[in-house]
């Protein structure tokens, strides 16, 4: 899920994405308020993923945008043929040991279902109001390729081009 910082702003309903505080893996706070003026892309991962090498390609991304004021946060989640079955504290050294992950991570959290976790309905409301008006979803083997215009364009702007 990618979130723009347009849409991140109030809405009608007076709602925000920085209205949100989080606990990290290590059992911090984090404040999305803190996000404000960046460019977001959250993201649920899977250490039992068939798509969990690409923690690589998301660590390459924040290296290379995140001086540009780019971040990316993940949100674990076992929602999925249960391939996040780990602690937070277990996550948190398979990311670092295996894919050197330094992008901000949270707790596990439920990113569907009736335990979805408020963040999470809060980012699904806001895509079905860009359904019209913007879709983009990365394939991150596609996107190391792409310059760094391209993604601002695709992935940060509800504008379409």
């Amino acid at each position: 899920m990618i979130a723009t910082q347009a849409s991140l702003s109030q809405d009608n309903s007076g709602e925000t994405i920085y209205q949100f505080t989080v606990k990290n893996l290590e059992g911090n706070d984090f404040d999305f308020n803190s996000l404000k003026g960046k460019k977001v892309m959250i993201v649920n991962t899977a250490s039992k993923c068939g798509l969990t090498p690409q923690y690589k390609k998301l660590q390459a991304l924040y290296e290379k945008y995140g001086e540009d004021d780019f971040v990316i946060i993940g949100f674990p989640a076992n929602d999925f043929l249960r391939q996040e079955p780990g602690t937070d504290e277990e996550i948190a050294v398979f990311c670092e040991q295996n894919y050197g992950v330094t992008f901000p991570m949270m707790s596990k959290i439920s990113v569907k279902g009736k335990n979805m976790h408020p963040v999470y309905e809060f980012l699904t409301q806001e895509a079905k109001k860009w359904d019209s008006k913007f879709k983009c979803f990365l394939e991150f083997s596609e996107v190391s390729n792409q310059s760094r215009r391209k993604i601002s364009t695709c992935c940060f702007s509800k504008n379409t081009t």
